[in-house]
């Protein structure tokens, strides 16, 4: 786990993709699409079994690691209306049944929108973005909020790297634009994606971006692209 600070407040970046705001112990996790095997399945593409499965697994490590209290999704928690069903459902009832003493919160996404909330059993609290959590707004979309730094998902972010050993590697990373004030209009981080079946979409980095790719279970720093 690698810790920096953004906006002021203290944020650690978990190999995983998710990322802890310490003070108020709430994890972030972005882009889960729980059910999205079972969407392509029923939609006759062949794709692998117990991403769900091996998704939760991941997150209950996460948990354990970080010793948070709250998980915050921010958005696209169910892939789509096809996400419901019963086998993927009960996988998640039994996870939530495993983790009765976690708050669980979801800001909804795009796929939200179109999925639908998760089924009150689960005991999430659904709302619309933004969320506010000071100094931060918690979102889906990248976007820019006046008065908050925000935090989000949904562009599923990558960086390339080359080296001598290889020619290219597209790395999930967290993208942070500015936060000292010197341009507004990027005081925006997005997480990767989290869920164990997802695509990336690769970024680029403007002047002020902090970017920290995720290669073999650890969370490195790339360095500053300056401010002209």
């Amino acid at each position: 786990m690698l810790r920096i600070r953004v906006a002021g407040a203290d944020v650690v970046l978990h190999p995983s993709g998710a990322a802890l705001l310490s003070a108020e112990q709430t994890l972030l996790v972005a882009d889960a699409h729980f059910g999205k095997a079972v969407s392509f399945r029923k939609l006759g593409v062949p794709v692998p079994q117990g991403t769900t499965t091996e998704t939760l697994d991941q997150l209950s490590a996460v948990v354990l690691d970080t010793r948070a209290r709250r998980i915050v999704f921010l958005g696209d928690f169910l892939h789509s209306r096809r996400s419901h069903a019963a086998g993927t459902l009960g996988t998640l009832q039994r996870w939530r049944e495993r983790h009765a003493d976690l708050e669980l919160t979801l800001v909804r996404g795009n796929h939200d929108d179109r999925a639908g909330d998760p089924p009150e059993s689960l005991g999430i609290h659904v709302v619309d973005e933004p969320l506010p959590l000071a100094p931060f707004a918690l979102c889906h979309h990248p976007q820019a909020i006046d008065g908050a730094y925000v935090l989000a998902g949904h562009w599923h972010p990558c960086i390339s790297v080359s080296g001598r050993a290889f020619e290219r590697l597209r790395l999930p990373c967290f993208w942070f634009g500015d936060d000292t004030g010197a341009l507004p209009e990027y005081a925006t981080g997005v997480l990767p994606a989290f869920g164990s079946f997802t695509g990336m979409h690769r970024i680029e980095p403007r002047a002020g971006d902090r970017i920290f790719p995720v290669a073999n279970d650890v969370v490195r720093a790339l360095p500053l692209l300056p401010i002209a």
